[in-house]
């Protein structure tokens, strides 16, 4: 199916998650630490403890779809810290399977005056 990003949720997890869990396990996740509705269509994309791989989970009209990428060189730019969920943008989404590193991208300064 051909999914328009623009209008789809992108939700990550901070930090190593099991490549061993499978659809059921992910659900589960997405239920109790991501607090959102798995048959949403949002994509929740979890990423390996040495980050060379990522799963994205999504429901996609009538089951479960599971997509893997493995790197064979190079890292995922990831947030290792665990922490809250992230939601990300279409524009961050594709940085992130580009391995871009917008984690750790200057923060936007605001000034109040200028000396």
């Amino acid at each position: 199916m051909i999914y328009d990003l623009s209008q789809i949720k992108v939700f990550l997890r901070p930090g190593p998650t099991d490549m061993r869990k499978a659809i059921n396990s992910l659900y589960v996740i997405v239920k109790n630490e991501f607090h959102q509705d798995p048959f949403s269509g949002s994509f929740f994309i979890f990423c390996n403890r040495d980050r060379s791989r990522i799963k994205i989970l999504y429901w996609d009209r009538n089951g479960f779809c599971l997509w893997l990428k493995r790197l064979e060189k190079d890292k995922f730019p990831w947030p290792m810290t665990e922490g809250d969920v992230m939601e990300l943008n279409l524009e961050q989404l594709k940085w992130l399977l580009s391995g871009i590193d917008f984690f750790h991208a200057h923060k936007k300064l605001i000034f109040s005056a200028a000396i």
